[in-house]
C-alpha cells in the first residue's frame, strides 16, 4: 500500500510540472561586480532569465546541473565561456521571494535526475533512523542532522548553502571506514559525515541495500 501511495504521490508530480503555466520571479542576476535586477521564467520545459545585459534559456535536457536553494537558483550549463578559459557557463540568481525553493522543489524533483542538486532540508520526511552529525570539509565543516528514510536522505543545517536533500536514486555509493563516518557520493560530490553516534550495523546495511535496490540490483 505504502509503496503504491508513492508511485501515486510521484505520477501527479510530474502530471503537475508538465501541465504546469510558467511561473515569474523577480530576483538578482549575481555578479562578481553586484549583480542586475533580473526576471526568473520557470515552465514545464525549462527555465530563463533576463536582465537588462545579459539573458538566456535553456531546456531541461540541457542543463548539467542545477542546484535549488531556498531563495536561490544556480544554472551550470553545458556551454563553454571563452573569457574564462572555456569554463562552463554558471548563472546565480538569488534574492528570490522567501517560499520560492519549497514552490520549485517539486517541479524540479519531476523534471531532472540526477543533475538536480536541492540544497534545501525536506523537513517533512519520517526517517527510519536519524543522527546528529558534522559534514566535513577541507578546512572546516557545519554540524547538523541526518535523516534517512527508504526512499531519501536528508542533512538539515543552519548554516547556509549545506542543507541537502537527496532521493536515494540521486545517490551513487555510500561507505563508511567505521561506525562514526559515513560517506555519500552523489553526481555533484562526495560528502563525508562524521557521526556524534555509532552508526549500527543494521542501520548502514539498510541505507546500503535501499542504495543498491535504487540501482535495479537484487539484493
Amino acid at each position: 500500500m505504502a509503496f503504491r501511495s508513492q508511485t501515486k504521490i510521484a505520477a501527479l508530480l510530474i502530471l503537475a510540472a508538465g501541465t504546469m503555466c510558467a511561473q515569474v520571479f523577480e530576483g538578482r542576476h549575481a555578479h562578481l561586480r553586484k549583480g542586475l535586477k533580473a526576471q526568473l521564467r520557470v515552465t514545464a520545459d525549462g527555465v530563463s532569465f533576463k536582465d537588462a545585459k545579459h539573458s538566456g534559456t535553456w531546456k531541461f535536457g540541457d542543463i548539467q546541473r542545477l542546484v535549488l536553494e531556498p531563495r536561490a537558483l544556480r544554472i551550470v550549463t553545458y556551454e563553454d565561456v571563452r573569457s574564462q578559459l572555456y569554463r562552463d557557463r554558471e548563472i546565480l540568481i538569488d534574492q528570490l521571494p522567501e517560499n520560492f525553493g519549497a514552490q520549485l522543489y517539486p517541479v524540479f524533483r519531476a523534471k531532472l535526475d540526477q543533475r538536480f542538486v536541492a540544497a534545501l532540508a525536506l523537513l517533512e520526511i519520517t526517517p527510519d533512523w536519524k543522527a546528529d552529525a558534522k559534514l566535513l570539509r577541507r578546512l572546516g565543516g557545519s554540524e547538523g542532522t541526518l535523516l534517512v528514510s527508504a526512499d531519501s536522505i536528508v542533512y538539515t543545517s543552519k548554516e547556509a548553502h549545506e542543507s541537502r536533500s537527496w532521493r536515494i536514486t540521486d545517490v551513487e555509493l555510500v561507505s563508511s571506514s567505521g561506525s562514526f563516518d559515513l560517506a555519500i557520493t552523489t553526481l555533484e560530490r562526495e560528502f563525508r559525515f562524521q557521526l556524534k553516534r555509532p552508526l549500527t550495523a543494521d542501520e548502514y546495511k539498510m541505507l546500503w541495500r535501499n542504495v543498491q535496490r535504487a540501482k535495479g540490483l537484487s539484493i
